[in-house]
């Protein structure tokens, strides 16, 4: 029988490897099928704010070089509405759109 700790440690690594979620939308999930805080926390603390920023850079250049042919506010918008999807806090999302770039159509 899995505990409530292995259980949420395995379902962030896989959310978070396989959907690209973000800790916020991965402890809502564990939340709801009944798992503790802590284990919640410990699962979490595993997720660096590095690695996240990376996952959500990386969901955002699949986005950016579907969209060639926008205007930079179009594009700036759907990439800011794809990463909140993923429940990215706007610290993040910042970040990312000002890497990119994109009024200028080069990334840094």
């Amino acid at each position: 029988m899995i505990n409530d700790a292995e259980f949420a440690k395995a379902w962030t690594q896989s959310r978070h490897n396989s959907k690209k979620l973000s800790k916020r939308i991965i402890a809502g999930e564990l939340r709801t099928r009944g798992v503790d805080q802590n284990s919640i926390d410990e699962a979490l603390d595993e997720i660096d704010g590095e690695d996240e920023y990376r996952m959500a850079f990386s969901l955002a250049m699949k986005k950016y070089a579907t969209m060639s042919r926008l205007e930079a506010d179009v594009q700036i918008r759907r990439i800011q509405s794809l990463l909140q999807r993923k429940g990215f806090g706007f610290d993040v999302i910042g970040r990312v759109i000002r890497e990119l770039d994109i009024h200028s159509g080069e990334q840094r």
